[in-house]
C-alpha cells in the first residue's frame, strides 16, 4: 500500500469517529498533494452528493485552504456568506447543502499532512466541544502518520546494506530488527504491518542448527530490544508495556530457551535463527 493510499484509509477513519462523537451529518476531507500547495478532498462521509469529491483545494482559498495555510482549526457559521474566507468552492459546498463548516488539520512534523471538515446543513456556530472532538479524530490520523513515518523509514534502514568493511554493520541490523519488532504492533495497515515482519524475517540467519523453539510475538519483541542493548525500561518504552511485563516475557523466553540470563537467552535465540 502507497504512503497516499494509507493515509487515506486513516482519513476514512477519522471521518467517522468525528461524526460519531461530534454528532456532525457530513464528514469529509484528504491530504496534502506531496510538493503542492494544495489538499484533495479524497474522502466523504455523510454525503448527499458527490460535490466535493476529488476537489482540488489551494493553501489560503475557502475554508480548507485556510486552515492548510494557517495550520490551524478554522470554522464558518454560515459558508457562503461568511467574509472570514474566500469563495472559490461556494459551487461544490452549495450543491451538499452545508452551511455550518469546520476544518482541522493534520499536522506532523510541523507540515499540514492533511484536513479534515465537519459541517452541519443549517447556518449556526459549532461550539468547542464539537472543534476539540475534531480535533482529537485528527490527532489519532497524525499518531498514524506519524508511525507510518517511522516504520517506512525503518525498513528503508534496514535494507540498505552497511558500507563494506564496517564493524558496525551487525549492530546496525540488530537495532533495526529491534526498531522494526517494536514498530509492528502499532501499525493499523495490516499491509504495511506484514511488510515490516517480513522485512524482520529477512534480518534473521537461518538457524545454525534445528532448535525447535517457538517464542509468542512479544517474548521475541523483548528479546529483540535486549539484543540490541536496551535495558528493561527502555524496551518498556519502546513497546508501550510496564517494565514488569517486559520481565515476564523475558522471564518467559529464557525458560524456553533454556537460558540462565539475558545474554544467555540472545545467544541462543540467535543460534535458533530468530534472531539476527
Amino acid at each position: 500500500m502507497t504512503v497516499d493510499a494509507a493515509g487515506a484509509v486513516e482519513i476514512r477513519r477519522a471521518l467517522v469517529r468525528l461524526r460519531r462523537t461530534t454528532g456532525l451529518p457530513v464528514a469529509f476531507g484528504g491530504l496534502v498533494e506531496a510538493g503542492r500547495p494544495r489538499m484533495r478532498i479524497s474522502e466523504l462521509s455523510g454525503t448527499a452528493t458527490t460535490s466535493l469529491l476529488a476537489l482540488a483545494v489551494t493553501s489560503g482559498n475557502g475554508l480548507g485552504g485556510k486552515t492548510v495555510a494557517l495550520a490551524r482549526p478554522c470554522a464558518v457559521a454560515d459558508y457562503s456568506v461568511s467574509r472570514q474566507i474566500s469563495h472559490e468552492y461556494d459551487a461544490a459546498v452549495a450543491a451538499e447543502g452545508l452551511r455550518s463548516v469546520l476544518a482541522v488539520p493534520v499536522v506532523v512534523r510541523r507540515r499540514v499532512r492533511g484536513v479534515l471538515y465537519g459541517a452541519l446543513r443549517d447556518a449556526r456556530p459549532l461550539g468547542d466541544r464539537t472543534m476539540a472532538a475534531a480535533v482529537d479524530a485528527a490527532r489519532d490520523v497524525e499518531q498514524a502518520l506519524v508511525v507510518g513515518d517511522e516504520a517506512r523509514d525503518v525498513l528503508a534502514a534496514a535494507r540498505a546494506e552497511p558500507p563494506p568493511g564496517d564493524s558496525s554493520g551487525w549492530e546496525q541490523v540488530r537495532e533495526a530488527h529491534a526498531a522494526l519488532r517494536a514498530l509492528a504492533p502499532r501499525i493499523t495497515d495490516p499491509a504495511l504491518r506484514t511488510e515490516l515482519l517480513d522485512a524482520c524475517a529477512l534480518l534473521t540467519p537461518a538457524p545454525a542448527s534445528p532448535a525447535g523453539v517457538a517464542l509468542a510475538p512479544r517474548e521475541l519483541d523483548v528479546l529483540a530490544c535486549v539484543a540490541a542493548g536496551a535495558t528493561n525500561a527502555v524496551t518498556a518504552a519502546r513497546l508501550g508495556v510496564s517494565a514488569e511485563t517486559v520481565k515476564a516475557y523475558l522471564r518467559s523466553a529464557m525458560r524456553k530457551l533454556g537460558a540462565g540470563t539475558r545474554g544467555e537467552a540472545v545467544a541462543a535465540a540467535r543460534r535458533a535463527g530468530l534472531l539476527p
